[in-house]
């Protein structure tokens, strides 16, 4: 056989090994995926949309409250969607705007960035528990007196989270700008401005806020 015929030879050869080769993998593309749709449809999925439901009793505002709620509900919509008391408001949902601040065992938490049932047997506080328009608690009244809210919709996170500002001041708890860590914090207006600086007012009212909640700090609530 000559040179020629052997190199032709060859290269017949390598034409059709190249198409034997792509023929096989197609066959085996073809196999995988339909071994992998058979699987898919025989593997059991597990559903996620059924809700593990837990029971929680709650103090609020002085009412003993038992519910049976999805465990993935918050704080702040166990108070809105199942106890109806929606002064408490949803903001940003993400903790940031202290639109959704109640009082807890005495201390202030976003109720949007804790699961109610954390809270079993606690003691919770809303502006609802704090006073009502007839009979208004001190930090209520001097939100009115100094005019420290505009359209509202925060007023009833500034009012709790002020309600309790006082109470940390008193109980000595420090903050980020107090100037001796071993002398009782004091009522002045640069601590009470870091101490509120997690609730927003969108409106600017915050002179006055300082205001009213300076006044009812020299005055017992």
């Amino acid at each position: 056989m000559s040179k020629t015929g052997y190199f032709e030879m060859s290269r017949r050869n390598l034409l059709f090994g190249t198409a034997t080769s792509a023929a096989f993998a197609a066959i085996s593309r073809g196999a995988t995926a339909e071994l992998s749709a058979q699987t898919s449809v025989t593997v059991p999925l597990v559903s996620s949309d059924a809700p593990s439901i837990g029971r929680v009793s709650l103090q609020v505002n002085g009412v003993q409250q038992n519910l049976a709620l999805d465990t993935r509900t918050t704080l702040l919509d166990a108070l809105r969607e199942h106890l109806h008391l929606t002064g408490t408001k949803k903001g940003c949902d993400h903790g940031q705007c202290g639109a959704c601040t109640v009082i807890v065992g005495g201390r202030r938490i976003n109720s949007c960035l804790t699961l109610a049932v954390m809270h079993e047997g606690d003691e919770v506080t809303t502006i609802e528990g704090l006073g009502t328009p007839e009979h208004m608690h001190p930090m209520q009244a001097a939100f009115v007196a100094h005019d420290g809210y505009q359209c509202g919709y925060c007023t009833p996170g500034q009012i709790c989270s002020g309600v309790a500002v006082i109470g940390e001041i008193k109980a000595g708890i420090p903050s980020h700008v107090t100037a001796d860590l071993n002398a009782e914090p004091q009522f002045t207006n640069t601590e009470l401005r870091e101490r509120m600086s997690g609730n927003i007012c969108r409106c600017g009212a915050y002179s006055n806020i300082a205001e009213a909640i300076t006044e009812v700090a020299g005055r017992p609530a």
